[in-house]
């Protein structure tokens, strides 16, 4: 049976609904804040996004992530590299600027190719989730050894913000309900008060933020179920930038 209850994350179910009918298409962020946003590029013939050919807010940042020559000037080479991204990770439109949205998509992408990088989460004998605001990434490791993630992730927006510390699961509900933002929190796993991990049917690398859960896409959240115990430790760091 699902369970509700009043928590302080989660969206109407308007707005649950609107996400899942649109959960396959993210809308490109490229800066931290709207006004910065560039214009919607033209396309060539074939339908595809042309490439922007100016330097983002992120440019330096997404250059170390794909390995490129970290000038922040936006280059021939850059673009297509960022535009591959971008596709990978379905973002739209696919068009090379290095924004909020792709550079959290680089940092996932370069956080899996480089392990070593996975750091501030406090080595236990017991499973431990380790939460990374400022790039936006979740994983669980066990002692030194990584045995989930990275994966993105979604935390509080401001006025909403996901707090920092160290907690244990307390209470695990498959299908919650959430009788405060009338929506859904599938897979949540709760630590701090009224926030949880949980899935979420809207494009990870989005704004705005959550209502102060830690927001996962609904098959990291349901592989996730399964490995954790009422009791397991939530590290959290950092801060989000965005919305």
């Amino acid at each position: 049976m699902t369970k509700r209850s009043r928590v302080r994350c989660g969206r109407s179910r308007l707005a649950a609904l609107a996400a899942m009918v649109g959960s396959l298409v993210l809308t490109g962020v490229a800066g931290a804040s709207a006004s910065a946003a560039p214009a919607v590029p033209p396309r060539g013939d074939d339908g595809t996004a042309m490439c922007r050919l100016s330097a983002g807010p992120y440019q330096r940042q997404v250059e170390k992530y794909l390995d490129l020559l970290q000038d922040g000037k936006q280059s021939a080479e850059d673009c297509a590299a960022i535009q591959s991204l971008q596709s990978a990770y379905g973002i739209s439109p696919a068009d090379g600027y290095a924004g909020l949205v792709s550079h959290r998509a680089a940092a996932l992408d370069w956080a899996m190719r480089n392990p070593a990088s996975l750091t501030g989460c406090a080595g236990r004998s017991r499973l431990v989730v380790c939460i990374d605001q400022t790039r936006q990434l979740l994983w669980v490791q066990r002692s030194e050894e990584i045995v989930f993630g990275p994966v993105p992730t979604r935390t509080g927006m401001p006025g909403h913000r996901t707090r920092n510390g160290s907690y244990r699961i307390y209470k695990r509900v498959e299908k919650f309900w959430s009788s405060l933002y009338d929506a859904p929190m599938p897979f949540s796993q709760f630590f701090d008060r009224g926030e949880a991990l949980h899935a979420s049917h809207r494009p990870i690398f989005e704004d705005p933020g959550s209502h102060g859960c830690v927001n996962l896409r609904y098959e990291d959240a349901m592989t996730l179920w399964p490995m954790l115990r009422v009791g397991d430790g939530v590290v959290v760091f950092g801060k989000r930038q965005g919305r």
